[in-house]
């Protein structure tokens, strides 16, 4: 069942109506992250629900909300964007967009994490990091190796420089719903031109616009069906979803899941905006067989 097969029956946009406060924030960079950081620094204050945390960094993971502009290799030229990874079929959830990032590996992201601390580097220029590490020392080691731990997935699964990313600031930790897991999203930019190189795990580099983003008519629903082959396992019914629809050329991205729960609670601590009610927004349809939950990895 193709996710598009609904393309045809989605409304028109409406009138966008009044400029938006953000409008000209998006049209100055150098602005718009001074307004990300100031806007994440007030979840270092955040006590987060016990449940959703780990303080156990070397049994977690964390990824990176990429956002960058003038970006020539996604086709983000002139203004932010979010950057994602499209998964491939080798991997679990094959198709679904991502952040790039996974699994902390102790010792190598706990020597890393210190390096990042250094003035040159990431943590090192970000202006909350002093402030941190003295007020909150276990936070701030949390915050370096989960830091650690996604710039080194960002270099192996798209050759991202860790040496060109800004730290803008954390995000709250999102508890996954099909996969037992909760993961630490960081927020970073990027400068300049990139040249990005998914690995085998990745299909390609998607970047969608915050413009984009901000625009509640861009949203509807997403309904996920089961193949019976794994209905013994997962609840059969079918379950609807909301979803993000971007029109990358001739194709059509579908964000949806836990990224979009991280993407979606960005918007709302950084621009004051939620998703629109979509119960009555026309769906595209998914499937969930054996292929989305477990990949197709060969050795």
């Amino acid at each position: 069942m193709g996710r598009a097969a609904h393309i045809e029956s989605l409304s028109a946009p409406s009138d966008p109506g009044p400029q938006a406060w953000w409008e000209d924030l998006l049209d100055h960079p150098e602005e718009l992250q001074v307004h990300i950081q100031e806007r994440l620094a007030s979840i270092l204050e955040e006590r987060p629900p016990g449940a959703a945390v780990c303080s156990d960094a070397h049994a977690s993971s964390s990824v990176l909300l990429l956002l960058g502009c003038g970006l020539s290799e996604t086709g983000c030229r002139q203004e932010g964007c979010i950057i994602l990874n499209r998964r491939s079929r080798l991997v679990r959830q094959a198709g679904d967009l991502c952040c790039p990032g996974g699994a902390v590996e102790k010792g190598l992201d706990s020597v890393l994490g210190r390096l990042f601390t250094l003035r040159p580097f990431a943590l090192g220029q970000w202006p909350y990091w002093k402030s941190l590490k003295k007020r909150c020392p276990g936070k701030a080691h949390l915050t370096a190796v989960h830091l650690a731990t996604c710039l080194r997935e960002s270099w192996e699964e798209m050759r991202l420089n860790p040496f060109k990313v800004r730290f803008l600031g954390p995000l709250p930790p999102e508890r996954l719903r099909l996969f037992t897991k909760v993961i630490h999203p960081l927020v970073g930019w990027i400068e300049g031109t990139h040249r990005f190189v998914p690995n085998r795990e990745v299909e390609r580099i998607v970047s969608i616009p915050l413009r984009k983003l901000l625009d509640p008519e861009n949203y509807y629903r997403y309904r996920l069906y089961v193949d019976p082959d794994v209905a013994g396992h997962v609840d059969p019914t079918p379950r609807d979803f909301s979803c993000f629809l971007h029109q990358d050329g001739a194709k059509v991205e579908v964000l949806w899941g836990a990224t979009f729960r991280i993407v979606t609670l960005f918007l709302e601590r950084v621009f004051d905006f939620s998703p629109p009610d979509v119960s009555q927004r026309p769906f595209v349809p998914g499937l969930l067989n054996h292929t989305y939950l477990n990949g197709t990895r060969t050795r």
